[in-house]
C-alpha cells in the first residue's frame, strides 16, 4: 500500500515555548509520528518561536530592514529543524533541506523529515514553506501552533475571543489578508499560506499541542480543532 503525505507546520512556541526546549511534548509527538509510518510519510517544517522572535526584536529596535529580520527568522527554524533531525535520529533525514526538491528527495528514503524556512520569501512565515510543500507534494497540511485552533481574536490575550471549528478557503483568507504581515508575527497562519491554501484547495486542518487530535487526524477520526476546505 502506497504511504500517503501529510505535511506539519510545528510552530516554533511548540518547539520552543519560552527559551527552554518542550522535552515532554517533543518525546510525545516522535511517539506519536512513529506510530502512523506504516501509513504515512510526514514532512515537519519547523517554526522558529521566541527564539526567532527575540532576535527579531532586537534587530527591529536596531533599524535594521525588513529583509534582514526574516533572515533571522529563517535562521531560527534551520536551528529547530536541525535539532529536531538529531533528535529523531536514524528515521529522519540526516541533512537539512534548503529548497522543495531536496525535501521530496528525502522522502523517499525517510519517513519523516525535518526542515526550517527554505528560503527567504517576502511577507511569509515557515507556514508558507509548508503550505507550498503541501501543495508540490499533493499532501494535507496540518499546522500545529499553541492554541487549539481558529479564533475570532489572539484567545491567549483575548478572553472574549470565539473558538471557529471550520472555515471555508476563502473565509480563511480573507480573515488572514485583514492582518497586516510582520516578522515574528502570531496569526495561525501566514497570508501567503493562506492564499496558497485557497489557490491550491489544499485541506487544513489547525490544531494545538494535544497530540492526540494529531493521532485522530491521521486516522481520518472527528479531533478538536480547525478545519479549512471547501
Amino acid at each position: 500500500m502506497k504511504k500517503r503525505i501529510i505535511v506539519i507546520s510545528l510552530g516554533g512556541s511548540l518547539i520552543v515555548p519560552s527559551g527552554m526546549m518542550d522535552i515532554v511534548f517533543l518525546e510525545k509527538f516522535k511517539n506519536t509520528l512513529r506510530k502512523h509510518y506504516r501509513n504515512w510519510k510526514f514532512v515537519v517544517v519547523c517554526g522558529g518561536g521566541s527564539i526567532a522572535r527575540k532576535y527579531i526584536e532586537v534587530l527591529r529596535k536596531e533599524g535594521k530592514s525588513a529583509y534582514e529580520q526574516s533572515k533571522a527568522g529563517i535562521r531560527a527554524t534551520r536551528m529547530n529543524s536541525l535539532f529536531l533531525v538529531q533528535f529523531f535520529g536514524k528515521e529522519a533525514n540526516d541533512t537539512l533541506p534548503r529548497d522543495m526538491e531536496e525535501v521530496k528527495n528525502n522522502l523517499a528514503k525517510n519517513s519523516v523529515v525535518f526542515c526550517g524556512a527554505l528560503r527567504f520569501d517576502p511577507k511569509s512565515t515557515s507556514d508558507g514553506t509548508a503550505a507550498k510543500l503541501a501543495h508540490l507534494l499533493s499532501a494535507e497540511f496540518i499546522n500545529m501552533t499553541n492554541v487549539k485552533g481558529l479564533y475570532t481574536a489572539n484567545p491567549l490575550t483575548n478572553r472574549k475571543a470565539n473558538f471557529i471549528p471550520y472555515q471555508t478557503w476563502k473565509q480563511f483568507e480573507s480573515r488572514a489578508l485583514k492582518l497586516k504581515f510582520h516578522a515574528g508575527q502570531h496569526f495561525v497562519l501566514d497570508q501567503n499560506a493562506a492564499v496558497m491554501i485557497r489557490k491550491n484547495r489544499i485541506k487544513t486542518y489547525i490544531i494545538g499541542k494535544d497530540l492526540r487530535n494529531l493521532a485522530k487526524i491521521l486516522k481520518g477520526k472527528k479531533f478538536d480543532g480547525t478545519t479549512v476546505c471547501g
